[in-house]
């Protein structure tokens, strides 16, 4: 009992497995601690032998150790403390739950958690124990409170709280770690020495089925007649494991019919999706597309590539490797004999497959800002291409980290009633700039910011006279602090003392100090492309994509800056070409031969310019204001639908906008539509002279009457 004593607490912040001791000094050592210690000697020595029953316990009909010489006390490489286990049911086997009376926690002292009855033990080691845990390869490591590691008394010679003693048991060497990220890190250097859980027991080839938690079974989930399988742990996944967000369905579906649309102008297409995770979005590209696409689900973590295969299978899917190095299952088979579709899987790092090959459609969907990505995904991507990209730092893009959105984007920005447009055209400005280094200019096609992230789907046109239209449409802003009216900074005002008088309202005439801020760099062009919406409004309802249809209608209405009309979802037919980017495009005739539609692409992108000036449509105004912001103290303002109206009929162009469901669209300014919103609004109470109390304007009406 002392030589385990002695071997735990020469283990305090070590990583390294105790070394044998002699039996005589051990002795020794242990006789001064029972002088210094009489009365917490009874209560730690019995929660040891407790600790020790447990261990040997606890190992039976387990994998037999590796017999190096060492006694029975000592635990090896291959043991496990109590408080390992890969499923609850091992931690309740430690105590007899079923039987009668009160029973005291296996990992906890008496003095912390007293003897209780089984319903409320079973609690306390689901909602302590459980769930306060250091995962590895399918392993838990419990929380532990059990004196395993001593600590050193403090000057008053009285030992420090039972909560600071609370540690991990590592799994592979068996130390003790108070905090779990250090424990982590910890296990991350086994990692990097080789020094596995597989290594320890002798396990040389683990299937890819059994690395999920023991007792946890795959979550299969289906979305738009894709079948994927999915870790317990996909919603809070640690950064080994992948990552699956139900909440990015409609981002999803966006991409989807946006590459739909792509497809029904060339064929065959190449697209990647340079960050698989599940492969949940390349899989549905290829079962719905099929032959009209060339799929490439690209991860560089090793756990990813597995699922994306194993995601392949399951959608009877054939995969392949690196440039058609087909791929074979872990026990050598071969995938199903008639595969509806093929599907490349690689594992790199997103910027080196963007570099080494070209693609007619990419899309960036990282953990976080696309920024890294944006010029290796526009180095290589064909004319008249689409790039999609998704940013999910919503931390930096709404304005609450503005050092972070400073440093990742460039831009000077504040917290505005505008913040999800502003984030949009913070990202297409970003977008810009990196196909500006390559030569390249964009048109955009779709500018959508939701709560949970922001995509931008743009279309490349390639050639130094794009890429210099491109770049003049990124202005600075002007923004006034005090009435939030807004206005893009017209190309050559560079003087401080012209900012305020470009703003069409008066307040830095009646404010005292410095109204006005400038943000940006920023879009100013157009968000939308009302043709390439309105072929993905065709593909959303023919592959049954309800979910996005208000959506993308909005999104249209948005773009021509109507109220709300019926849509007639109809196919395109051949007779009719959309011009869109500049360029008209035929949807019913496909390119069949790359290589000679190359010259006709490139002479068709290089009249842009001059169609643009004579044939430019009116775009939407910039920017909207929101109704509830400018609202009237003491005034009831009419409906929505009511309200655009009024300003349609007083001449300005106005619509509803996707960025806020209370936001009107219009080319107004702030002072006209206040006057507007003022002149139809009507006082909630009306004093009138019957009696000592204020009548209501519904009852003076109806009085009147």
């Amino acid at each position: 009992m002392a030589e385990k004593k002695e071997g735990d607490n020469s283990q305090q912040h070590q990583e390294d497995v105790p070394k044998k001791e002699d039996s005589r000094d051990c002795k020794t050592k242990a006789d001064d601690c029972k002088s210094k210690e009489l009365k917490h000697e009874h209560k730690d020595n019995a929660a040891e032998a407790v600790c020790e029953v447990e261990t040997s316990n606890s190992n039976v009909g387990t994998e037999p150790s590796l017999d190096n010489g060492k006694t029975s006390t000592l635990l090896t490489s291959t043991e496990k403390h109590i408080s390992i286990h890969t499923q609850f049911e091992g931690l309740e086997k430690l105590v007899d739950l079923n039987g009668a009376g009160r029973k005291a926690c296996p990992l906890c002292p008496e003095e912390k958690f007293k003897a209780c009855y089984s319903h409320k033990l079973r609690r306390h080691l689901q909602n302590l124990h459980w769930k306060v845990y250091a995962e590895f390869e399918g392993h838990r490591m419990c929380i532990c409170h059990l004196p395993c590691r001593q600590l050193k008394p403090g000057l008053s010679g009285d030992q420090l709280s039972s909560r600071l003693v609370a540690h991990y048991h590592c799994v592979v060497c068996s130390v003790t770690i108070a905090r779990k990220t250090d424990m982590i890190s910890h296990l991350k250097r086994h990692v990097n020495k080789g020094e596995t859980e597989a290594s320890y027991t002798g396990a040389t080839d683990v299937p890819f089925e059994i690395e999920a938690p023991a007792g946890q079974a795959y979550e299969v989930m289906k979305e738009l007649g894709t079948n994927v399988q999915l870790l317990p742990n996909h919603n809070t996944p640690q950064k080994s494991d992948t990552y699956f967000n139900r909440k990015m369905k409609i981002n999803r579906q966006l991409v989807f019919c946006s590459l739909a649309v792509l497809g029904e102008e060339r064929s065959p297409l190449e697209c990647l999706d340079a960050f698989g995770a599940t492969g949940i979005m390349g899989l549905q590209w290829a079962k719905h597309l099929r032959s009209a696409v060339k799929v490439t689900i690209n991860d560089i973590n090793e756990a990813c590539v597995k699922m994306i295969r194993e995601n392949c299978h399951l959608n009877h899917m054939r995969v392949e490797g690196s440039r058609g190095s087909r791929h074979t299952d872990a026990e050598g088979q071969e995938p199903e004999e008639d595969p509806i579709a093929t599907v490349e899987v690689t594992k790199m790092d997103a910027s080196v497959i963007m570099h080494l090959r070209p693609f007619d459609y990419i899309h960036l969907d990282p953990f976080g800002t696309a920024v890294n990505y944006l010029d290796a995904a526009f180095r290589n991507v064909r004319n008249l291409g689409i790039v999609s990209v998704t940013s999910t730092d919503t931390g930096s893009l709404y304005s609450k980290s503005l050092n972070v959105t400073l440093r990742h984007y460039g831009c000077q920005i504040v917290r505005t009633e505008y913040y999800k447009e502003l984030a949009a055209r913070m990202v297409v400005g970003t977008v810009a700039r990196a196909a500006a280094r390559c030569n390249k200019g964009i048109e955009v096609l779709l500018a959508v910011a939701l709560e949970h992230f922001v995509l931008v789907v743009v279309r490349v046109l390639r050639g130094p006279s794009q890429a210099d239209e491109s770049v003049k449409k990124i202005r600075q802003l002007i923004h006034c602090q005090w009435c939030e009216e807004r206005v893009f900074l017209k190309a050559g005002s560079m003087v401080e003392e012209n900012l305020y008088r470009q703003l069409p309202c008066n307040c830095h005439e009646s404010m005292p100090g410095k109204t006005a801020v400038e943000l940006g760099p920023l879009w100013a062009g157009s968000l939308f492309n009302t043709g390439f919406l309105r072929r993905m409004l065709y593909e959303a309802s023919q592959h049954g994509m309800d979910d996005i249809l208000p959506l993308v209608k909005t999104l249209i209405c948005e773009s021509e800056c109507t109220t709300l009309k019926q849509f007639s979802v109809h196919s395109p037919t051949s007779h009719v070409s959309q011009e869109e980017c500049g360029v008209v495009i035929k949807t019913s005739q496909r390119v069949e031969d790359a290589s000679s539609s190359k010259r006709k692409s490139s002479e068709e992108a290089g009249n842009v310019l001059k169609r643009q000036k004579s044939e430019a449509p009116l775009e939407h105004p910039p920017f909207y204001y929101s109704i509830h912001r400018h609202s009237i103290r003491g005034m009831n303002m009419p409906k929505l639908n009511k309200f655009l109206q009024y300003l349609t009929e007083a001449g300005f162009r106005v619509s509803r906008t996707h960025f806020d469901p209370t936001g009107v669209r219009t080319d107004a300014t702030l002072a006209q539509f206040k006057s507007v919103l003022s002149k139809y609004s009507v006082p909630t109470y009306t004093t009138t002279q019957t009696g000592s109390h204020a009548v209501g304007a519904d009852e003076v009406s109806r009085k009147t009457e």
